[in-house]
């Protein structure tokens, strides 16, 4: 079978494709033929050894695909050949033509739903599913800030406060990001290079601050949120695509009584397996009826991994890149 490999940590580009021996499913795995993988920022990272997780090399990079099953290890319950499931792997390995993990890190997916949907929903809605329903609890009727809003977790996180009923403001580079930020539900729209966001967040939410904010981001835009809450509020840190990693001057958080809360989806999925299934099973509900859906934004051959992580690496992307091994 053909895989990426990532020999040592290092530059992107030093990915490799190579040929592989097809994996042999052990006591409670299955084997899972790939029709599609998520290329997410945190792979980007992980092979770069710049991530807070750091495999022994070589090792093949990837935390979520989806394909059929076509062999079951061993003692394996729950699953039969044939099952289409989209699947996490915590230990990486998803970037290859073929994939063992073990049952309780696969999930049954909708007829319905196509592959390469399957394969994207896991991690970036996971993420913000997760943390908005149990870090931020949001609430129908908060006002909800989403930084980095036409990213990958940044769309998935405009979808999942619209489907909780939150106003959703979102805050991107750009106007042809914040037209699809708005195209995916945003209530209020800000141009962060062109507008201040302190002074239009202050305008949108009648100075009261926002009560829920989503940062993937970072740097300078992180900066203004912590300067924007309201009163209890929760400001969720989530990653730092920016490159930068802000200092928190913590009076703030006192003055104001707001929490600022990590959100780390992997960690979440290890400790607590069941309320993950539990927000899954929401998800998958939303999905089919339309409140989710998974933006696209290219679908390449496995052979192009570099190029594809490369792009998400830019912050290029406009919702998901897609492999297709």
């Amino acid at each position: 079978m053909k895989a990426i490999v990532c020999d040592d940590y290092g530059p992107i580009e030093n990915l490799r494709l190579a040929d592989q021996a097809p994996p042999v499913p052990g006591k409670g795995q299955l084997r899972v033929r790939n029709y599609a993988i998520g290329v997410n920022f945190p792979d980007g990272l992980l092979v770069q050894g710049l991530y807070q997780a750091r495999p022994d090399t070589p090792f093949v990079p990837g935390c979520e695909f989806a394909g059929v099953v076509e062999a079951i290890g061993p003692g394996t319950t729950g699953f039969a050949v044939g099952d289409r499931v989209a699947c996490y792997t915590p230990n990486c390995g998803a970037w290859a033509e073929q994939v063992v993990l073990y049952a309780n890190c696969a999930i049954r997916i909708p007829d319905s739903m196509p592959f390469a949907d399957a394969a994207c929903i896991l991690c970036a809605h996971g993420t913000a599913h997760h943390a908005l329903r149990q870090r931020a609890k949001l609430q129908a009727g908060e006002t909800l800030l989403v930084l980095g809003a036409a990213g990958g977790t940044g769309l998935a996180a405009v979808q999942i406060g619209k489907a909780m009923g939150a106003r959703v403001i979102a805050a991107c580079s750009s106007a042809e990001k914040l037209d699809i930020a708005k195209a995916n539900g945003a209530d209020e729209l800000i141009n962060y290079s062109q507008q201040d966001l302190k002074t239009a967040l202050k305008e949108l939410t009648g100075g009261k601050g926002v009560d829920v904010v989503y940062d993937p981001v970072g740097g300078e835009a992180f900066d203004a949120a912590t300067r924007c809450m309201a009163r209890n509020g929760r400001l969720l840190v989530v990653g730092f695509a920016s490159g930068q990693i802000p200092k928190f001057p913590v009076n703030l958080a006192l003055v104001k009584e707001y929490a600022v809360l990590g959100v780390f989806w992997g960690s979440f999925v290890v400790h607590e397996p069941k309320v993950f299934a539990g927000n899954m099973a929401e998800m998958f509900s939303w999905y089919e009826q339309g409140k989710v859906r998974l933006v696209l934004d290219e679908q390449l051959p496995l052979a192009q991994a570099v190029p594809a992580l490369q792009k998400v690496m830019n912050r290029q992307v406009k919702g998901k890149v897609v492999l297709l091994p």
